[in-house]
Parts: structure tokens; C-alpha cells; sequence
């Protein structure tokens, strides 16, 4: 099922807020590490530069960013970073690891008021589970079941809404797309 990116952009520039919503890329398997020091695969490094790459395509730099701060995270950021250059200010959150939604929704309580894009960067369940909860029921049937179905590394979420991100409440944003990594090749 290919996405119109075209047609993301367009949607997009309707809203004053934008919302994107990212599952980290793919990270190893399980290891005498634990769980929060898993590393990007080479697979998962190449996932997210395309991830950057296509959401500047978009036309969707970020200005603010909040990532979970364990390594996969961290990493699947650095790499998109380097697409997105020095503009978005960028804060790293145990809570997006360990906090569940509500995590989510503390983070948007705390964007700025000037930022058009803002970018939450973490985990499944919570990614998906946060996204159908801020989703319309208005949004497309469609999008909103491959939510159900939780997000595969290195997909995004983007939502539009007219207001402020700290007056987001819940099923309040229109769900403008489920991206998979591969639709941005």
C-alpha cells in the first residue's frame, strides 16, 4: 500500500500545528546489554537517514523535538539529525521510555507556542496507542485501523490540528498519515 507524499505535504500546510510521531528505527535483538542500551542495526541506521531525509521532503523539519533517551532512540535521532541540521531544539526523556501515554501528553503540554512542527520520537506500544488516542474519530478509517496494528520501526505518524500543541486533547487531531519507512524510498 503506497502513500502520495505529495499528497502528506499538501494536507500538512493546511494546519497551523503539526504533529509527528515516530517509532524508533530497528534495533538489535535482545542482549546481555539490556533492553534500554539496544543498538540501531545497520538496517535500523539506514531507516532512519531515509525517515530524515523524507520528512524534510515533506517539507516537516521539526523546530522542537522530545526523544526517548535510551541508545536506540537516541541513535535513530542522531541520524535524522543530520538531514534536519541545527534547527529543531531537541530534549531527551526517560519518560517516553517508561512513562507510557501520558508521557506523550506531558510532553505536548510543554511545546512552545511558536513551534509549527514538533516531533515526539519513542517506543511501541506507547507510539501507536498515543497516536489513536489524539487521533479524530473524523481521521480515515483506514489509518487509524494500521494504528491498531501498532507501528513497525522506523514508521511515523503525522496528525494536523489548528490549536496550540498544549490545548491538544484527546481525539481532537486529524490523522493526515501512517508512514512506513519504505514509503519514503
Amino acid at each position: 500500500m503506497g502513500i502520495k507524499l505529495s499528497k502528506v505535504a499538501k494536507a500538512a500546510k493546511k494546519y497551523d500545528h503539526i504533529l509527528i510521531i515516530m517509532r524508533h528505527a530497528k534495533a538489535e535483538l535482545f542482549g546481555d546489554k539490556g533492553d534500554s542500551e539496544r543498538e540501531l542495526t545497520d538496517k535500523g541506521l539506514k531507516q532512519a537517514k531515509a525517515v530524515g531525509k523524507g520528512i524534510e521532503s515533506l517539507g516537516l523539519v521539526p523546530d522542537q523535538i522530545s526523544c526517548s533517551s535510551v541508545t536506540r532512540t537516541r541513535q535513530t535521532l542522531d541520524r535524522m539529525l543530520k538531514t534536519f541540521g541545527d534547527k529543531p531544539i531537541v530534549d531527551y526523556r526517560i519518560s517516553l521510555y517508561d512513562g507510557g501515554v501520558q508521557a506523550v501528553f506531558d510532553e505536548l503540554a510543554h511545546v512552545k507556542a511558536k513551534n509549527r512542527v514538533f516531533m515526539i520520537v519513542g517506543h511501541e506500544p506507547t507510539v501507536s496507542i498515543s497516536a489513536q488516542w489524539l487521533a479524530s474519530p473524523d481521521s480515515d478509517a483506514e489509518r487509524l485501523d494500521l494504528l491498531n496494528l501498532g507501528l513497525s520501526p522506523a514508521s511515523v505518524v503525522i496528525m494536523g490540528l489548528d490549536k496550540p500543541f498544549d490545548e491538544w486533547q484527546v481525539h481532537s487531531g486529524e490523522l493526515l498519515a501512517v508512514i512506513n519507512v519504505k514509503d519514503f524510498d
